[in-house]
């Protein structure tokens, strides 16, 4: 079967690392539908990212990291959400917050370096906590109703957060939360043993269900001045290139689709044939479009991804190709899996196949920021203002 990373793998290095995705990948498979009916983040596939060195991937080559570019990373994330997207995202917003701090320096530099070490030697996982039930998505906007109450030593965060991805395994989480005082929104550094912080099982959904993106819950969380380690208003206005990884996980989903689809053309032959369903022109005419639209979204992905990493100085121009890239991607992921379902007709619809879970799990990709409409405006504005 063709290769639809075959274009894309450019290097020696490229290839290690994605051989290191493949054979992750390899393994989450085998619990993919456990998890998925679980709807938890599986402690097992925690286990195999860590054997792996997976997680400590994005950091700098002095910590122990491999320091990932955003291609680099792009290719590992889509290959192995083919296995698990559900661990692919996961790991993914872990893996992009530490490209994040890597490159914009977005800590003091003893804090980063601590942070590296936690990750690095002791194995520990973070992400962020932003999004609230009140607020919704944090790139619409919404000033958080978690607030940090500042003391003489530090601050009190009191507040609760939605879709906190890894809730359950996380190690720490990185909190926004209003500061009355200084009129501003902070980033606080919360542990997860710390008293007052708990999660409430919430994560119910149609898809990706074993991303396990709980509810975190802060009561009077005592928080030292040292654990406050971004402010908005210090933030540069710098487009999150490292987001692609949300693009890139549904694309993999939409690959794992197309060669599931393939294989059960090639072998499915119903007793009104006397061949199997893959020699019949509208079959191959899916397979077709599938990998039309596969072609035309990686490659569009893996060119704004290039040109990131090229070219640094035109980075805070790349935001609308960036949402681009997710709206292209994710909707045509959508539409590879649409046909793959379409091949496999009734047998897709059985739990004993993958096609219903990869039809669930891709409508997710909708939902993730930026969402459709904004992408739009975005591009709207800018073809107005040229």
């Amino acid at each position: 079967m063709w290769n639809l990373y075959k274009p894309f793998i450019k290097s020696k290095r490229q290839n290690e690392l994605f051989e290191k995705a493949d054979q992750l990948a390899t393994r989450i498979k085998t619990r993919a539908s456990e998890t998925d009916r679980i709807g938890k983040f599986s402690n097992e596939n925690l286990k195999d990212l860590k054997e792996m060195d997976y997680h400590s991937l994005t950091l700098p080559k002095s910590m122990g990291g491999e320091e990932l570019s955003l291609y680099e990373f792009v290719l590992l994330q889509q290959k192995l959400a083919e296995g698990d997207p559900s661990v692919a995202l996961s790991i993914g917003w872990h893996l992009g917050i530490i490209m994040e701090i890597r490159d914009e320096q977005l800590w003091e530099e003893k804090t980063f370096e601590w942070m590296g070490r936690e990750i690095k030697e002791h194995q520990k996982l973070i992400n962020r906590a932003a999004t609230e039930p009140a607020t919704g998505s944090p790139t619409r906007g919404g000033i958080p109703e978690t607030t940090a109450t500042k003391t003489k030593s530090g601050y009190i965060l009191n507040g609760r957060k939605s879709f906190t991805t890894m809730a359950e395994v996380l190690d720490y989480f990185i909190v926004s939360a209003f500061i009355q005082e200084e009129d501003d929104i902070g980033w606080f550094i919360v542990e997860r043993e710390q008293n007052g912080v708990s999660i409430k099982h919430t994560w119910d959904t149609l898809g990706m269900r074993g991303t396990g993106s709980d509810d975190l819950l802060l009561k009077d969380v005592i928080i030292p001045s040292s654990r406050h380690v971004e402010k908005k208003q210090e933030r540069k206005t710098v487009p999150k290139g490292w987001l692609l990884h949300i693009p890139a996980c549904y694309l993999g989903i939409a690959i794992a689709a197309r060669n599931e689809a393939i294989q059960f053309a090639k072998h499915y032959q119903p007793n009104s044939l006397n061949k199997p369903i893959s020699e019949v022109h509208h079959i191959q005419d899916k397979i077709g479009r599938m990998d039309l639209e596969l072609l035309n979204a990686q490659y569009f992905m893996y060119a704004v991804a290039d040109k990131w990493d090229q070219n640094p100085e035109y980075r805070t121009e790349l935001g609308p190709d960036l949402a681009a890239v997710k709206t292209q991607a994710t909707n045509a992921a959508n539409k590879v899996v649409d046909l793959a379902m379409r091949i496999a007709g009734g047998h897709g619809l059985s739990k004993t196949a993958d096609f219903e879970r990869f039809y669930r799990d891709v409508r997710a990709g909708l939902h993730n920021p930026p969402m459709d409409d904004a992408v739009l405006q975005t591009l709207s504005k800018r073809a107005l203002d040229d």
